[in-house]
């Protein structure tokens, strides 16, 4: 009996000394939370209040210049839009094939776990270094130029890593049960990967193929190495044009000493983030639109 009170005054004890030590995780991690979000929101505030003024059709319109009030931002935005969808061309058809191999198809042996442990790690490494990557490979050895051909591959291999991640999830979280429900019908593996597996994943799939996409089109380091143009008069027509993108004129804009400059990179992060917010918007309407038709 003395046993058993003992044990529940300890019992209790635990119990004070863990609700104390939640109520303090939530009050750190509630408190770095509301720093970063009012962070962001200044941020935000000060960026809309600048760029807003300068933020016109003109300069969406119009080619970079040296006078502020003439500058405009188009064949950045341009570049922009071939680069993502030459690297979307790349990279989402590779990666979602390679994920399907390693999840529906690849033996578990050695080999299989080294390919797993690299693509993982490749999704950590520095973007500049498939900057460097890709102008000695691309542009270099394989004499592509710092064209746009050269830079959609610069990054496919940059996201291509994120796109397999995120399908091998996607299909991951498909249950055994459908693919079992497939053979016992008589499908073979390509029937149950093509009718039952992916239809599926694809909501998955698709949120991180564009996620990723999203990532790309923010970064400047790569592009940086492969175009390393800040000033361009004209717009690309073809993957072998000479190309520029939002991320390199905004901070060309930034490293200028004039008020007027600075007041231009604030209008391109704003069209920008709109880019990056459209794109975002496309990948949840596609995971709703999928996963309401996986639910009929």
């Amino acid at each position: 009996m003395i046993k058993n009170i003992l044990k529940k005054e300890n019992y209790n004890q635990n119990l004070n000394s863990r609700y104390t030590k939640g109520k303090l995780y939530f009050t750190v991690f509630f408190t770095a939370l509301m720093i970063a979000i009012i962070g962001l929101t200044i941020l935000l505030f000060q960026i809309i209040s600048q760029g807003t003024e300068m933020l016109s059709w003109t300069f969406v319109s119009s080619y970079p210049s040296r006078f502020p009030e003439k500058a405009g931002i188009l064949s950045a935005l341009v570049g922009s839009i071939w680069l993502m969808g030459l690297t979307g061309i790349f990279a989402v058809p590779f990666g979602i094939g390679t994920a399907v191999y390693l999840e529906e198809y690849a033996p578990k042996n050695k080999f299989t776990q080294f390919l797993e442990i690299n693509i993982s790690n490749l999704a950590g490494v520095p973007s500049i270094v498939y900057g460097l990557l890709g102008l000695a490979v691309f542009v270099g050895a394989m004499n592509m130029g710092r064209t746009l051909i050269a830079g959609a591959l610069t990054m496919a291999l940059l996201v291509m890593p994120i796109v397999i991640l995120a399908s091998r999830e996607a299909i991951k979280q498909v249950p055994n049960s459908h693919r079992e429900a497939a053979y016992a019908l008589g499908a073979t593996r390509w029937e149950v990967v093509r009718s039952v597996v992916l239809p599926s994943a694809i909501p998955g799939i698709m949120t991180g193929a564009i996620l990723s996409m999203s990532r790309a089109v923010g970064e400047a380091a790569p592009v940086l190495a492969v175009s390393a143009l800040v000033y361009l008069t004209f717009v690309p027509t073809d993957p072998f044009d000479r190309f520029t993108v939002m991320p390199i004129q905004i901070y060309n804009w930034v490293s200028r000493p004039q008020d007027g400059f600075r007041d231009l990179a604030a209008s391109g992060i704003i069209l920008l983030l709109v880019l990056l917010l459209s794109m975002n918007s496309i990948a949840i309407y596609i995971r709703s639109k999928y996963q309401n038709k996986s639910e009929e």
